[in-house]
């Protein structure tokens, strides 16, 4: 058996590469999405400087919000237009050569960020974000994709998690690097929305020096002694008999077969119960309230006498809550499973947020109150950190075959990101309209999803795809016993 130090040290350039990866990849998510909070004041002030000088008349309080919000917003749209290409990018020119390609839209919205106040035009603000949300899309399907296809099973659990990882720490570094102290400031904020462009440049470089997934190399395209090198450079094994094994099963069962598309995924009844799998608690997890969380903390540490100028400080503590959290989810996803993380997890959230709906309510009633509340906070952030957020990264690359796995990520890319965007236009309507309550939609989504993990998904940790397959088939044809539709059981992208 070999010792925990030593599978490090066998494994040390996989691990370099899950680093490379997180850096270009999901990392990007977490810096975009925090980091606008920051120049908000600075970039409509920005907007209203442009406006009077192209017009000779200050922009109007409403016309420059509506602007804000699509700024904001379009970053969601983007993101949906590089999930879709998600499905046919890196299929037809390999995970490697997307991320590459991704990484040079990054860097294209940063110039457009830098030049845009020299060019005194917010446009070029709009156009950046929708690149970098093209970049986010495509990225983080594509990061999965093929930080799952180049480990061992017995790592896959923990290394497909770090995307949640990487997530966390570019909520954390967004946040830290937008404090007034660093780049924060009315100078310095076309740099601060050009900062992704660095972690594009360093992935575009270290890439080079890594092979393309074994998987894709073996299944997709049929290049046993590349997928051997990459094997054998990666884990430094010489032992690769079961894996090609596994590998061997998939292709063979894919030969003559037609490409998956969405429709397929969508209508097939072979992976009915994984897309549902996949829908629910993974893509859908937006809807479990954790940005409504962040949107009420500040509320709640106001009433609990916080100045207004610590606020930007004690969200970095919830940032590194979040994410010292999802690092321990990563040490005990392969022990625990993913079932009982996310499901007992969604249940957990569940019933905190009721707690938190009843204290809200009655705030005003006791003084002790609203620290109660900030400790309830704290407690979701804990418990999706450590359920949630980094199963619901890891789950879907357990849930489909080589063949399904582009399509399967198309169609969770745009549920996750239409739902953000949906999210981020109605919210601010939603509480205005139910006020504390608005939780209630977010319990009823914990609750159902945690029955549905717990009740219906089978488990996953430990096993291969093609057994993970059979125990979804139990459930997909639970009622025809054995007969299988050989037709749409395909386990490899062919083009």
């Amino acid at each position: 058996m070999k010792t925990a130090l030593q599978e490090m040290t066998q494994y040390w350039r996989l691990y370099l590469l899950t680093l490379v990866l997180g850096v270009g990849g999901s990392l990007q998510y977490g810096v975009q999405v925090s980091i606008m909070a920051s120049p908000a004041e600075h970039v409509q002030s920005f907007v209203n400087q442009t406006w009077l000088g192209r017009y000779d008349i200050p922009v109007g309080e409403s016309t420059n919000t509506l602007i804000w919000s699509f700024i904001v917003s379009i970053f969601s749209l983007g993101g949906w237009a590089g999930a879709v290409h998600s499905g046919s990018l890196p299929v037809k020119y390999g995970r490697k050569k997307a991320l590459l390609f991704n990484n040079v839209v990054a860097i294209v919205a940063a110039v457009f960020m830098i030049m845009s106040r020299t060019a005194k035009s917010f446009e070029m603000i709009l156009i950046g974000r929708f690149l970098y949300g093209y970049n986010v899309g495509l990225g983080l399907s594509v990061h999965l994709m093929y930080v799952g296809e180049s480990s061992p099973k017995k790592l896959r659990g923990f290394l497909t998690l770090t995307c949640s990882i990487f997530i966390g720490l570019g909520k954390l570094l967004g946040q830290v690097v937008g404090i007034k102290e660093l780049m924060g400031t009315e100078d310095m904020w076309p740099y601060l929305l050009a900062v992704s462009g660095l972690p594009a440049i360093l992935q575009f470089v270290s890439l080079l020096f890594f092979p393309e997934a074994p998987r894709y190399l073996y299944i997709d395209k049929g290049d046993e002694d590349g997928c051997k090198k990459a094997l054998h450079w990666l884990w430094q094994e010489d032992d690769l008999k079961l894996e090609l094994e596994d590998m061997m099963k998939e292709r063979e069962k894919a030969q003559g077969e037609k490409a998956k598309t969405v429709l397929d995924v969508l209508k097939s009844r072979c992976v009915r119960w994984q897309l549902l799998a996949l829908a629910i608690p993974c893509a859908g997890v937006q809807f479990c309230g954790i940005n409504a969380l962040y949107f009420y903390a500040f509320d709640i540490f106001r009433e609990s006498g916080v100045e207004e100028n610590k606020m930007h400080y004690l969200s970095l503590g919830i940032g590194a809550t979040e994410l010292i959290t999802v690092i321990i989810c990563a040490f005990v996803i392969d022990r625990a499973g993913r079932k009982k993380l996310m499901g007992f997890g969604y249940l957990m959230m569940g019933v905190i947020m009721s707690v938190l709906i009843v204290m809200l309510t009655i705030k005003d009633m006791y003084t002790w109150v609203p620290y109660f509340n900030i400790a309830l906070i704290f407690s979701v952030i804990c418990v999706y950190g450590l359920g949630p957020s980094g199963v619901s990264m890891c789950l879907p690359a357990d849930l489909f075959l080589q063949a399904w796995r582009p399509s399967a990520y198309v169609v969770s890319g745009t549920i996750n990101w239409l739902s953000l965007f949906v999210i981020g236009m109605l919210f601010p309507y939603i509480v205005e309209g139910l006020g504390q309550f608005c939780f209630l939609i977010f319990v009823a989504y914990c609750i159902f999803s945690a029955a549905f993990m717990l009740y219906f998904i089978p488990e996953t940790k430990g096993k291969t795809m093609v057994e993970i397959t059979e125990d979804f088939n139990k459930l997909n044809f639970k009622n025809r016993g054995t007969e299988i539709e050989k037709g749409d059981f395909v386990l490899a992208t062919k083009f």
